[in-house]
């Protein structure tokens, strides 16, 4: 696990190994648009992380169907049970029919295209595909009740096999869906084009046409308006040197970059390096050289003829990381139950108001949400908050007061217990936040940043605790936050986040520096 003095080096700057300067000269009149390939809703990435996925849990269902019905359709005429089973002599013959099953199993998932978007973007069309494929599959196990000698393996285990794997497919798959597809992966996408030459209207209208494709364009971004068409112009943002502004104040998810390379080389890097410095994803597109004959093409198929300059972590370890997030939450929801609603009765019975305290918080992206917390101030406590600015004890645009005069008796328990948090599990489930990631903000603090560089913070899931909560909680300086924010997200794995919430345990129970 990394170690306190490891993770204080995390976070130092990354340059770009790109020199602005190779490529000189006036900018150019944007170049025509080629055609390019049409969006679908759901995004590639998502799309690209479910196929994976289902890549991975078909064939193993197959397997584990398979065996656990033999064995469970045979353990009656085993003396030794389960036991007898496993000292059972595992013949060649017998592991290589297993194997060609599994080849025939997974080709005929490959010849029902269930791998290729296309053909199952809609879960009746994959539905009915994977009863299809299934079955075919299924019936290769007819020659391993030929090749049974002993009778163990009979019909009966293949039909059972075939119900099995056919059930458990199914709902393999529709739980990956939901998951990749869920919370703030499904709901559509805020681009921003950068260009407003004939490329970047052209992609305007791909992204805004008919069907729908899962993208919202904001608006355009450039320096050079005079090349602008009708239709692009009133959508204008503003000029290239006014990017970082801009990104500080959307709540957006990525920057699609339409701008010609050999005329705006610089104009390109500069806003590439701008979208790293505040966290938001950079697309640039592929077609970069025009070609009346050869085009672009991808080892890896992907319908956005782009490159990603990713700026936060991507990938199947994300979706291990919401499975965690769900289990996790759900099962903290059920321990706690009991101390949520004793203090729950103690805040309604000490003090007029809710029990609950809703405020909207800066979240994934830097979208709004609605976070809860149990309430431990009085009532009016935020209608009272400029009045205490001055006594304000926080270094940076947060707002904290060791002392506050509006937390109630026993919401400064709640707080130093962090019981008053527990709420924020609801949070974690419907997938607003995660157990663990850069705490959320309220927008009072976040009006308050003038450093773009801090709202990289908003690229990644905000969380229950974080790094800064175990190594000081609100002891620690806001530019301390910061760095350890940035460094959680740079360096973020599975094992960093049961290193911090195993560490968290303790940091709560001790109750240094809760506020």
């Amino acid at each position: 696990m990394p170690s306190e003095e490891a993770m204080a080096a995390l976070s130092s700057e990354r340059e770009v190994p790109w020199d602005a300067n190779r490529l000189s000269g006036e900018r150019a009149t944007h170049s025509p648009a080629p055609d390019l390939p049409r969006f679908s809703a759901g995004g590639p990435r998502n799309r690209k992380l479910y196929i994976a996925l289902c890549q991975a849990t078909d064939t193993a269902i197959a397997l584990a169907s398979v065996v656990a019905v033999f064995v469970l359709t045979n353990l009656q005429h085993m003396p030794s049970g389960f036991q007898g089973f496993l000292a059972l002599r595992v013949t060649l013959r017998n592991v290589l029919c297993l194997g060609l099953f599994l080849l025939f199993w997974r080709a005929c998932f490959g010849m029902w295209r269930l791998y290729d978007w296309e053909r199952i973007a809609t879960q009746s069309q994959e539905l009915a595909r994977t009863m299809a494929a299934t079955t075919l599959g299924s019936s290769f196990m007819l020659i391993l009740v030929l090749q049974s000698s002993s009778g163990a393996f009979h019909v009966g285990v293949v039909l059972y096999s075939w119900v099995t794997a056919t059930a458990l497919v199914l709902l393999m798959r529709s739980t990956l869906r939901a998951l990749a597809f869920s919370s703030a992966s499904a709901e559509t996408r805020n681009v921003i084009i950068i260009g407003t030459g004939p490329r970047a209207a052209s992609l305007y209208r791909r992204l805004s046409g008919d069907p729908p494709t899962g993208y919202n364009v904001i608006g355009f971004v450039d320096s050079d308006a005079a090349v602008a068409s009708d239709e692009v112009r009133p959508r204008l943002l503003g000029q290239l040197d006014q990017l970082e502004a801009i990104l500080m104040q959307q709540a957006l998810d990525e920057v699609v970059i339409a701008l010609p390379m050999r005329s705006c080389y610089g104009a390109i890097h500069g806003a590439i390096q701008t979208c790293e410095r505040v966290g938001v994803r950079a697309k640039y597109l592929a077609d970069v050289f025009p070609a009346s004959l050869a085009k672009p093409q991808f080892e890896d198929a992907s319908e956005f003829p782009a490159v990603a300059m990713a700026v936060a972590p991507e990938g199947g370890r994300l979706i291990i990381k919401r499975l965690v997030d769900i289990a996790g939450s759900l099962t903290a929801l059920i321990v706690f139950a009991p101390v949520m609603l004793l203090a729950a009765l103690a805040i309604k019975l000490t003090s007029p108001g809710p029990v609950i305290f809703a405020q909207e918080r800066w979240g994934l992206n830097k979208r709004r949400f609605r976070m809860y917390k149990f309430r431990t101030m009085i009532l009016d406590a935020e209608a009272r908050q400029p009045a205490l600015e001055h006594l304000n004890e926080a270094t940076g645009p947060v707002f904290k007061i060791r002392h506050d005069p509006r937390v109630t008796g026993i919401g400064e328990f709640l707080r130093r217990t962090s019981i008053d948090e527990l709420p924020q599990l609801a949070n974690v489930l419907r997938g607003e936040m995660s157990l663990v990631g850069p705490r959320p903000l309220p927008a009072r603090d976040v009006a308050r940043f003038t450093d773009g560089g801090r709202m990289r913070r908003f690229s990644m899931r905000p969380g229950l605790t974080c790094l800064w909560q175990i190594q000081g909680r609100s002891e620690l300086h806001f530019e301390e936050w910061m760095r350890l924010d940035l460094a959680y997200i740079d360096n973020w794995s599975l094992a960093l986040d049961v290193h911090i919430l195993v560490r968290t345990v303790p940091a709560v129970l001790r109750g240094v520096g809760a506020a």
